[in-house]
């Protein structure tokens, strides 16, 4: 029988030898050092639009928002204009770019791809790319972090699915929300119409301004510009 202190010590033992191992089995792999699947149907992280255009020629680009995303879906099975040579088993291919270059790479293939379960497909592409087979679960996705990358499987419609990420895109496209999110933007300044004859302006909404001639209104885009053409503030809108 083992003591107290005995049984103590083991488990403490034992989690440390648990943690070592768990270590020593996390993906510490990069990017630049994955090797060309063909799972991944020629797409890859850092690929300009000019090379996504060169693979797919039909493919059309989204607008470009304010923190430098844009979008694109391909549904090779939808366009008839598409070689499907390369694209057996694929559904939909979604895109995501930043600044230009593939930030993210999703690919929904049918239910006749070759891995035709989630647990199969983590096992499989493991072994296509040499990582280690650490996945966590969370729900119905499947996924593994690893250096500058991370990796989701999941099952939808039926068919596995594969989401490949740039971690530091991803980090950068969350630092410019942030960025946003504190320090957003002044409201702009509302336009005002000025009196050509008494050099004052007024706010669009002001009662005054209904006493002014259509034929002396003059348009501004806001205070400050009437103000640097000479006009003054009216006193009282009443």
């Amino acid at each position: 029988m083992f003591s107290k202190s005995g049984i103590f010590i083991f488990c403490v033992l034992l989690a440390c030898v648990t943690a070592t191992v768990a270590q020593q089995k996390s993906c510490k792999a990069k990017l630049a050092e994955l090797p060309t699947i063909a799972e991944l149907r020629g797409f890859r992280l850092g690929m300009t639009k000019d090379q996504v255009k060169a693979l797919v020629p039909q493919a059309k680009f989204g607008h470009t928002n304010e923190f430098g995303i844009a979008k694109t879906s391909i549904n090779p099975g939808f366009d008839p204009r598409i070689d499907m040579t390369n694209f057996a088993d694929v559904r939909t291919i979604s895109l995501d770019f930043l600044d230009g270059n593939v930030s993210s790479v999703w690919i929904g293939f049918e239910n006749s791809f070759k891995w035709k379960t989630a647990d199969e497909f983590v096992r499989g592409i493991s072994q296509e790319l040499s990582l280690p087979e650490t996945w966590t679960t969370k729900g119905r996705t499947q996924s593994l972090n690893c250096a500058d990358f991370q990796l989701s499987v999941s099952m939808i419609g039926g068919g596995p699915s594969l989401r490949l990420i740039d971690a530091s895109a991803d980090e950068a496209i969350t630092q410019r929300r942030q960025e946003k999110e504190d320090n957003p933007e002044p409201a702009p300044e509302p336009p005002v119409v000025g009196d050509l004859k008494t050099k004052i302006f007024y706010p669009v909404d002001c009662e005054a301004l209904k006493q002014v001639p259509e034929k002396n209104r003059v348009p501004f885009v806001n205070a400050a510009e009437a103000e640097k053409a000479g006009y003054k503030h009216v006193e009282s809108c009443e």
